[in-house]
């Protein structure tokens, strides 16, 4: 029970960052948290960063952006 409280509670704290990383890069290019949501998932930027949660989660928020530019960047879009 108690590891499926704190698998839960991580996986609340991924998405959020995930939420977070949408909203502001949408800010940060002034597209839609729609259309860089489908971004995201098209080129696996979300499943990575979940995968890279527990170094992302002590960055600022920035960082975590600028993860997902260089991920889009390596990936030519």
């Amino acid at each position: 029970m108690e590891e499926s409280v704190r698998r839960s509670s991580t996986e609340r704290e991924e998405n959020l960052l995930v939420v977070v990383a949408v909203e502001e890069y949408s800010r940060r290019h002034g597209i839609s948290a729609h259309e860089t949501l489908g971004l995201f998932l098209k080129f696996g930027i979300i499943d990575s960063i979940r995968q890279c949660y527990e170094t992302l989660h002590t960055q600022d928020i920035y960082e975590c952006v600028e993860f997902a530019e260089d991920i889009l960047k390596r990936k030519n879009v």
